[in-house]
């Protein structure tokens, strides 16, 4: 089960759809479900979070921390990862995908130095740190910036 798979149970949400304040008959009339009087029941009822004045949850709480929203979130793939595929194979992302080596690419996949790598491979991938590369060529192979 992944987040994006989450959903309610069945029967367990209603629709929203349907129109308030036309009538007893309709089974939402007379004060459209939003009770007798007082200022929910008002138009211009204050906004989500708002609470009387008093200094909101949101403000009350201490900032933390720093998020840097041009951050790129690269996956990191040692050399020895590599060995799994045979010699003279060609290398993309999409085959690391493909073969579970790596589960997700986020921003791009960087081909790192660790491990020991006995096969010649042509390798394509966003970076290559100096040790990789000098492995891979090493051995014949070639390292392509895609």
């Amino acid at each position: 089960m992944e987040l994006s798979n989450l959903r309610p149970a069945e029967g367990s949400k209603h629709s929203d759809s349907f129109r308030r304040g036309r009538g007893h008959g309709s089974g939402n009339g007379k004060t459209a479900g939003k009770g007798h009087k007082g200022q929910k029941a008002r138009s211009g009822a204050p906004r989500p979070g708002f609470e009387g004045g008093q200094m909101p949850l949101y403000r009350r709480i201490p900032k933390r921390g720093f998020h840097n929203y041009n951050h790129k979130e690269i996956v990191g793939v040692n050399v020895e990862r590599l060995e799994r595929f045979e010699d003279g194979t060609e290398v993309t992302v999409e085959l690391l995908l493909e073969t579970r080596v790596v589960r997700h690419r986020r921003d791009g996949v960087k081909i790192l130095g660790d491990g020991k790598l006995t096969k010649k491979l042509t390798v394509k991938a966003n970076a290559f740190s100096e040790r990789a590369k000098a492995k891979i060529e090493a051995l014949g192979g070639t390292c392509e910036v895609v």
